[in-house]
């Protein structure tokens, strides 16, 4: 199986590109991030004529994220526990059946957390400590996981262009990157790093400052594996080209090939 994560930035403003990429990757499931689309806009027929099922978790003109899988779908939680009061649209996980077994997906959209030094820093790190402790739940159950998403994290020196132009962004911080390294300690594997050991391959690239056209890019989308995961990893990558065509989202597909 095929299991790929893609922040679109978007849906409608990047339907062509996301219907050409699905065409051409052809993955099997796909977890989106910031579709900035409610339930009801979503583009459901465009998606489904493709041959998808849909899991929906939508807001309007903010966040957004949905799981799209050529098998069925089963047991959709909407929304990252322990969230009273907190109505952004960044999480949504189900059960995808598997032969015999069964694949757990999440989509995950974590918060950016600029600039640092107000509430929205300190939500997202209450936000990580949350996305820990019900993954520590869902590592009980001993099953293949997938946590799939938009981390908004640079987890090493070799994930980022100039670590040092980024020491005051959220996404570098020590604190970020310590959360980080806390939920990936439970048990998780980074299916890329299994795959691959070299440095500076980037999912994001800033529409400013031409930052794709230097290169200068971040690895902030992360493919996180259970161990049972982590056992059937054959092959991951990042769809890199994909940055390079007209009206691209800022971030590309990564991927990860599971064998059942």
């Amino acid at each position: 199986m095929k299991i790929a994560s893609f922040n679109v930035n978007s849906l409608k403003a990047r339907m062509g590109n996301l219907k050409d990429w699905l065409k051409e990757a052809d993955p099997d499931v796909v977890c989106l991030q910031e579709t900035k689309s409610t339930d009801e806009t979503f583009p459901r027929g465009e998606i489904e004529d493709l041959g998808y099922n849909l899991a929906i978790h939508g807001q309007k003109t903010y966040n957004g994220v949905a799981i799209l899988s050529k098998r069925p779908i089963e047991d959709v939680t909407i929304g990252l526990p322990e969230g009273d009061g907190d109505d952004h649209a960044r999480y949504i996980e189900c059960v995808i059946p598997v032969g015999e077994t069964v694949l757990r997906v999440a989509s995950i959209y974590l918060p950016n957390g600029n600039p640092i030094g107000t509430d929205k820093f300190t939500y997202k790190l209450a936000w990580m400590d949350r996305l820990k402790r019900h993954a520590t739940t869902l590592l009980a159950y001993e099953e293949p996981l997938v946590l799939a998403g938009d981390y908004n994290v640079i987890p090493t020196p070799d994930d980022v262009y100039d670590p040092k132009a980024w020491e005051g962004d959220a996404l570098y911080q020590p604190e970020s990157r310590a959360k980080l390294r806390e939920l990936i300690n439970l048990g998780f594997t980074d299916a890329f790093r299994a795959c691959h050991s070299e440095p500076h391959r980037y999912t994001f690239w800033d529409y400013q400052a031409g930052r794709w056209q230097k290169g200068q890019g971040i690895r902030i989308d992360h493919l996180l594996l259970s161990p049972q995961a982590t056992d059937r990893l054959k092959a991951c990558d990042i769809d890199q080209e994909i940055r390079g065509r007209e009206k691209p989202s800022d971030h590309v597909p990564i991927w990860a090939e599971l064998e059942f």
